[in-house]
Formats: structure tokens, C-alpha cells, sequence
């Protein structure tokens, strides 16, 4: 599930130059200090980086535009209705292989424990299943399958159990690795507001970077505070005293900032928030802060 009203909270209020980027370079070498201790001590920092992270639903969206309208109401009032045998065996670990070639092996979940993740009732809902728009998702097939999802070292092919459901054309696949095996996202630091979007590798030791900030805002550079397992990042972002009214609007910008050595394998933080950054990607883990995709 997107965080859709944690994004929009974080729009509005940079929007209306309310960033948390310090004005100051010794404000600015404070905050780099505490963000890059925080993640060096931090429990979240190893299955970051050597672990498996997952950034969606473990229960994968499906192809709404093929999907018939009932389908969408049944499943947030979690209608499930088992009509097969589910297979009882422990499938054989799985491994889990990145871009860089790097792997890791997991457990895999049985498909009953896969079902009781799949089936679970929403906590969100509020009313019973109206009569006239929800029917039962009658499960009548179950099988092994892959499906490449997100982490925080990229996308991965991961086992999935992929439940066939009677009249719906493509089956419901939960992740089947089992969430035991799995690191939590990073939580930010203070209120959350993540300044720093994600960031672009140039060269070696160059790096462009994505930003918000509200429309009467001056930009006067951006900084980099380099340790040898993390860069933390900044952009020097200040409203315009010379503006007295401002629409909240905010706007995405991009700036270049150069290292002192190449980044290599260390990790990009947001000095605003004190999450981590993933390279040319649409995530936010500002927006995890109140969500877990091991729990989903």
C-alpha cells in the first residue's frame, strides 16, 4: 500500500518553506554528524545493506484494469473463501539473488501460512461487505510462482504462493518468503520531513541529487558530509524574505554535489529525515514511518 497522505503532508509542507534543511555549514556538519552515527549504530543499518528489505505489500497489487469491480470491495472486507487443499509442505529455503550479483538465502513459507497472510482481515475497515457489491474471492487453486519486487538493494525476483480464485483472471500472489527473514525499513529521524528525494550517480564522484521545496525558496548549493560507510546529503534551501505572499506550492528540482572520494557501496542519507536514499527511485521511506510491509 502507497502512503499516499504521508507524501502529500511532506509536499505541503515544504511547499510553504517550512524545510528542515540547517541554514548554517556548522548547523548543517552537526546534523551529518548525528545522522551518520544514528545509521552507524543503528539495528536497521545491516539487513539494510546485506539483508532483504521489502518496500511493498507482501500481498502483490494485482492488474486492477482487468479486474472485475467486486473484487476490489471483497478484498478489503478480506471475503476469502477457501475451496482446495492447501499443500502441507515446508518448501526448501530459497535464494535471492540482486543486480551486483550478490545473494542471500531465506526461508520460504508454507502455503497455509502464505493464505493466513493473504486472508487476514483489514484493520481499516469499517463497515460489513455491502451485499450488492461483494462476493466471496473463492479460492480454488493454489501454486508456486516469482514476482520481482523492490528491496533496499533493488529490485529482486522473490517465491510467491499465487492463489487462483474462481471468475477473476490472474491470481493473487503473496510473497512467500517468510517475514521472520526480512529487515523493517529505516524510521526517520524528528517530524520525517524527507528534503532529499533520491539521488543519480554521474560519476564516481559525482552525484545528482532530487529535492522539494516551495516555490519562494532560493536554492544556494548543496552539501555532502562523507564517512566511510554513508554519505549524508543537504540542500541549502531558505525562503525569499523578499516575498510576502506565496502560493503553497511545492516543486521538484535537481542539483549536482561532489564527493571527496567515490560513493562505491555506501549509503546515500537525507540529512533532513535520516533515511536512507535509493538511487533513481520514487520510493520514500519517510513514508514507512508508520508502516511495515512485514506486517502487511
Amino acid at each position: 500500500m502507497r502512503m499516499l497522505p504521508a507524501a502529500l503532508l511532506i509536499v505541503l509542507a515544504t511547499a510553504c518553506g517550512s524545510t528542515r534543511a540547517p541554514v548554517t555549514a556548522d548547523e548543517f556538519t552537526d546534523r551529518a554528524h548525528e545522522v551518520a552515527e544514528r545509521w552507524q549504530s543503528s539495528a536497521e543499518r545491516e539487513p539494510w545493506i546485506v539483508g532483504f528489505v521489502p518496500l511493498r505489500n507482501l500481498t502483490l497489487e494485482p492488474d486492477w484494469e482487468h479486474m472485475p469491480r467486486w473484487v476490489g470491495q471483497s478484498m478489503i472486507n478480506s471475503a476469502w473463501k477457501l475451496e482446495t487443499e492447501l499443500p502441507v509442505e515446508v518448501p526448501a529455503p530459497a535464494k535471492l539473488r540482486w543486480a551486483d550479483e550478490s545473494t542471500l538465502s531465506v526461508a520460504v513459507l508454507t502455503a497455509t501460512a502464505a493464505y493466513a497472510g493473504l486472508s487476514k482481515p483489514k484493520s481499516f475497515v469499517d463497515e460489513k461487505c455491502p451485499a450488492k457489491g461483494c462476493r466471496p474471492l473463492r479460492v480454488i487453486a493454489v501454486a508456486r510462482g516469482k514476482a520481482t519486487m523492490p528491496s533496499s538493494r533493488g529490485d529482486v525476483q522473490v517465491p510467491t504462493w499465487d492463489f487462483t480464485v474462481k471468475g477473476v483472471p490472474e491470481p493473487f500472489r503473496r510473497v512467500a518468503v517468510d517475514p521472520a527473514a526480512m529487515g523493517g525499513p529505516p524510521r526517520p529521524l524528528d517530524d520525517g520531513i524527507q528534503e532529499v528525494h533520491t539521488y543519480e550517480v554521474r560519476t564516481p564522484t559525482e552525484l545528482q541529487l532530487s529535492y522539494v521545496h516551495g516555490t519562494c525558496d532560493t536554492t544556494y548549493g548543496s552539501r555532502a558530509h562523507e564517512t566511510p560507510e554513508a554519505v549524508v546529503v543537504d540542500v541549502d534551501v531558505r525562503r525569499d524574505d523578499n516575498v510576502e505572499v506565496c502560493n503553497a506550492m511545492g516543486k521538484t528540482d535537481r542539483i549536482g554535489v561532489t564527493l571527496r572520494e567515490p560513493l562505491g557501496r555506501r549509503v546515500v542519507l537525507d540529512s533532513s529525515s535520516g533515511v536512507p536514499l535509493l538511487p533513481q527511485s520514487d520510493i520514500r521511506l519517510v513514508e514507512f514511518q508508520n508502516y511495515d510491509p512485514r506486517r502487511s
